[in-house]
């Protein structure tokens, strides 16, 4: 269903949209059109060898001339004066969201004008629209292209190397990277100093650019014709389809993956965004617009992802790949100090595998994947990394690093794991009892992996119940780390949400037991907290510089994609979920458009933080609507 802002949300720079080309580029802003981000772009390409991401068209500044000769400027910028000029947004209309497709609609009077936009899909190419929907005569319309070329997650400034461009008939070349194609085209070449974006200073990064006028394209449009403009990468010489055709072929392409799903159609459309293909295959970006391909983060979204929206074959080439191959193939934005991937990661992967396997009957997927997947469990278990199994009771140590809770500041990680953690562990025992069905599955003799998983789950049901009445979030954790949870063994009986993974998992070691009610403490309209606010060292807001963002990052921030392991559990155990999922499908609307956060604050009103597209959020989301 389309999702439709009227005049008054028109003006909120916190509601941003997205599209993507399935190749890892995307085009990204707020509905105003305000850039309050140094990734909003029109066009930010990804290097297919190296997944590195580039921004190219920074936006399209679109002007039009009414019958009476009067200039009105419909964009808006924010400058480092801190001026917001010229105020176009004030004319929108509407903004819409339509088979995925952006529109917007300004009114002046009785002259109406439309922009759509799209990307290509399996191309870095956008494909921009420009309609007169109605006026009592011609008017005239001029789009200035603002430009650069600098990895997304920097600046470029006029003071630095010049923008190489090649002024050709219909537009412009730049950087030999991108080329500008559209009618009337006027050369231009000057910098504009000082755009600022406010979203990377409330970061605590640099927030001042420039951008550069290549040019301007102006045509004068009768009321029903359009005026295209096309950028697109790659091969400068090929040019891609009309602009109406892409837009036109992502809308049919929509209807499609609709279609086929069965599920929430903005879920679905939201979905794929995050699944994209590389030259080694298909892989997952785990946010947009800063985050590569993590394997934890793919494979905990594997399900809602792939298998809930009938993209089956797709799953198997993935967990194919990434089985033979467990490392991340993305940079990570910002310098973090934080593991690319967390050390659970090839427990989620067997994990996935055992889903698709169970809901596809792919009886072959588990006989080609058996060995490969043991042989990973071997290299990540022995000793060599993180992770090592304690021959005294069967369940996995952490031996540094983060899991899945992995801030990091200079000073090491802000949530300590060390020790034994529960949602490793948990996670570990349900690989065990996974392992042992994919061996039956392959038919293969599984009573050595069955007599492990035994173990282990009587391990983990002998040491984990706390006296508070929920589970320990780590046993046997180094008592200087764990002060508050100091006793024989430093257990932390801290309460957090990791333990539901105990009880969500399909071979989950706590099920069957009855489950704590943490809901009043840890579940939020949007997901569930990451510490109990009467925990010590909770935050609340999840704001600020880099390392502020990083300490409350799991010490309270809420995390939709927890509503996934919080539902499973309570159906597992007979407590209620209903309206369990109220609060977030109505988000849907209130940040990143159509799709769903990465993280939220822990104090009311939970404002969304983080990545406002999160594949783990969207995929959790998606998945658990069709579960209950």
């Amino acid at each position: 269903m389309p999702i439709i802002f009227g005049p008054h949300d028109c003006g909120s720079t916190t509601r941003e949209w997205l599209v993507t080309d399935g190749t890892g580029g995307f085009a990204t802003g707020t509905v105003p059109g305000l850039r309050t981000r140094r990734y909003h772009s029109l066009l930010t390409v990804a290097d297919p060898a190296t997944a590195i991401r580039h921004t190219a068209l920074a936006a399209l500044d679109l002007t039009v001339t009414l019958p009476s000769g009067t200039k009105v400027p419909l964009y808006t910028h924010e400058w480092a004066s801190g001026a917001v000029a010229p105020a176009g947004h004030r004319y929108l209309e509407t903004f819409a969201l339509v088979d995925g497709v952006p529109r917007w609609r300004w009114r002046i009077g009785d002259v109406v004008i439309e922009r759509e936009l799209a990307l290509r899909h399996g191309h870095p190419s956008v494909g921009v629209t420009h309609r007169v929907v109605s006026a009592p005569g011609p008017v005239g319309l001029a789009v200035a292209a603002m430009c650069t070329w600098r990895d997304a997650h920097g600046e470029r400034h006029a003071s630095g190397p010049g923008l190489r461009a090649e002024q050709v008939a219909d537009g412009v070349v730049v950087e030999d990277a991108y080329r500008i194609a559209g009618p009337g085209w006027q050369p231009a070449g000057e910098w504009h100093l000082g755009a600022f974006a406010r979203e990377e200073e409330a970061r605590g990064l640099p927030a001042v650019e420039d951008l550069w006028h290549a040019g301007t394209y102006f045509d004068r449009v009768n009321p029903g014709a359009t005026l295209e403009i096309s950028a697109w990468a790659g091969d400068l010489g090929r040019r891609p389809p009309p602009a109406t055709a892409v837009i036109t072929e992502a809308r049919v392409r929509a209807r499609k993956l609709i279609a086929g799903a069965k599920a929430d159609e903005t879920l679905v459309l939201a979905a794929d965004a995050f699944v994209v293909r590389t030259p080694q295959g298909p892989d997952v970006v785990a946010g947009y617009p800063w985050f590569g391909s993590y394997l934890g983060d793919t494979m905990t979204a594997y399900e809602g992802l792939f298998l809930d929206t009938n993209r089956a074959d797709e799953g198997r080439e993935l967990l194919t790949a990434r089985t033979g191959n467990a490392s991340s193939t993305w940079t990570e934005p910002e310098g973090s100090w934080a593991p690319k991937d967390s050390p659970d990661a090839p427990l989620w992967l067997v994990h996935a595998v055992d889903r698709h396997v169970r809901r596809t009957g792919d009886s072959d997927l588990a006989a080609e994947l058996i060995g490969p997947l043991g042989r990973l469990l071997g290299e990540r278990l022995g000793g060599g990394g993180p992770l090592d199994l304690d021959p005294a009771d069967g369940l996995l140590r952490l031996g540094h690093a983060g899991t899945w809770m992995n801030g990091f500041t200079e000073d090491g990680p802000v949530t300590p794991r060390v020790g034994k953690p529960v949602e490793i562990n948990a996670l570990w025992v349900n690989a065990l009892a996974a392992m042992a069905d994919l061996h039956v599955e392959a038919g293969l003799d599984d009573s050595s992996l069955r007599d492990r998983h035994a173990r282990a789950q009587h391990a983990f049901r002998d040491r984990f119940p706390a006296p508070e009445g929920w589970l320990y979030d780590v046993i046997e954790g180094p008592a200087a780390t764990y002060p508050l949870g100091a006793g024989a063994h430093h257990d932390d009986p801290t309460l957090r949400p990791n333990q539901l993974l105990a009880w969500s998992l399909p071979h989950g070691p706590m099920r069957g037991t009855s489950l704590f009610a943490m809901g009043e403490a840890l579940l939020t309209p949007l997901g569930l907290r990451t510490l109990a606010p009467s925990e010590y060292g909770y935050q609340g807001v999840h704001r600020g510089d880099r390392d502020e963002r990083d300490i409350a990052y799991h010490q309270g921030t809420v995390w939709p994609w927890l509503i996934g392991p919080y539902a499973d559990a309570c159906a597992a155990t007979g407590l209620p979920t209903d309206g369990l999922l109220t609060g977030l499908k109505a988000h849907l609307s209130e940040w990143g458009v159509g799709s769903v956060s990465e993280t939220a604050d822990g104090d009311p009103p939970h404002r969304a933080t983080g990545s406002p597209f999160s594949a783990r959020s969207v995929a959790e989301l998606l998945r658990t609507e069709l579960s209950l």
